[in-house]
């Protein structure tokens, strides 16, 4: 299945339904930081939430990032940041903590993240400063409190299904279903064709609660449909409208050593000469994607005029 997000209205453009499948994604993030199963599915779930989200940006270089830390995390801290481009990545603190599964074989995440916390979420809509919103952690299960946090701070009424299959006996490609979907009703402004089918505001509320099922959009996934005939089948009696706005969706992230040494030159000159001193150059590793970058000591010698001119104004 190819990583994918795909956006599409239904009952008669009332509301919209946001579908990305983030497994190949998901199964590199899990490569890169060497995820426990619990943190897998953690990951997992908070990049398809904050890449759902970034969807209904404008700017092309939008970005939504999502933060979730309950006050008693074994995970500690769950981050995602997802671009309107498609790209997604993000780390959880504390990567290899792992709890037994639930009964019904998925990830215990409410419990991993805690039920009591905090989630943030931050805007950076293209330009001006980023601006951002927190609220309370109600189940620690993601899809529940991205809701949350819509309902709450955008007064938007929305369902978000978010499932992930994690395979603990696969250690090389454990991750066989990650994916989410998000149903919003539409602005007031937008529901004049309701009038037409005489279908209210409940009955239409009704009908959205009957899609939320995880475990139907599991089934669908495992048997290898892509999101697309996923959400097809899953609003076959909605009138389902696919836009040609489709995106492919893929794990990257910008970091680079070029970058990496602009960070260093903000260091003071006692501190970069320190690490001269000591002959072994400096290491610096990327909290979003593990990758580790190396600057030798004559690469330390050559950022201190900077640091001089920094250290004097």
């Amino acid at each position: 299945m190819t990583d994918r997000l795909v956006r599409a209205l239904t009952a008669d453009g009332r509301v919209r339904v946001i579908g990305v499948n983030i497994a190949q994604s998901l199964a590199e993030a899990h490569r890169r930081h060497k995820l426990s199963p619990l943190a897998t599915a953690a990951l997992g779930r908070t990049m398809s939430a904050s890449l759902l989200l970034a969807s209904n940006m404008k700017q092309a270089q939008a970005r939504v990032n999502v933060r979730a830390a309950g006050d008693d995390s074994g995970l500690g801290l769950v981050y995602a940041d997802a671009g309107f481009d498609g790209t997604v990545r993000g780390f959880v603190s504390n990567a290899h903590y792992d709890l037994a599964p639930l009964a019904n074989g998925q990830q215990n995440v409410s419990q991993g993240i805690g039920q009591t916390g905090l989630l943030k979420v931050m805007r950076d809509v293209g330009y001006g400063d980023p601006y951002s919103s927190t609220v309370e952690l109600i189940t620690g299960d993601i899809a529940n409190d991205v809701a949350w946090y819509l309902a709450s701070s955008e007064q938007t009424f929305s369902k978000l299904i978010l499932t992930e299959v994690i395979d603990q006996n696969d250690s090389q490609s454990p991750v066989k279903v990650a994916a989410g979907i998000l149903m919003q009703i539409m602005p007031k402004a937008t529901l004049r064709a309701a009038k037409a089918k005489n279908r209210s505001q409940e009955e239409l509320l009704a009908q959205l609660e009957t899609k939320n099922n995880p475990q139907q959009l599991t089934d669908l996934l495992l048997e290898g449909k892509e999101i697309e005939a996923v959400m097809t089948e899953l609003f076959a009696d909605m009138n389902l409208d696919i836009l040609p706005m489709t995106k492919d969706v893929k794990f990257h992230c910008p970091c680079s050593f070029e970058r990496m040494l602009a960070a260093m030159r903000m260091f003071g000159k006692e501190e970069l000469e320190s690490m001269i001193a000591e002959g072994n150059g400096a290491e610096a590793t990327c909290h979003f994607c593990s990758e580790v970058y190396h600057a030798t000591t004559e690469q330390l010698q050559s950022l201190l005029p900077d640091a001089q001119v920094g250290a004097t104004a």
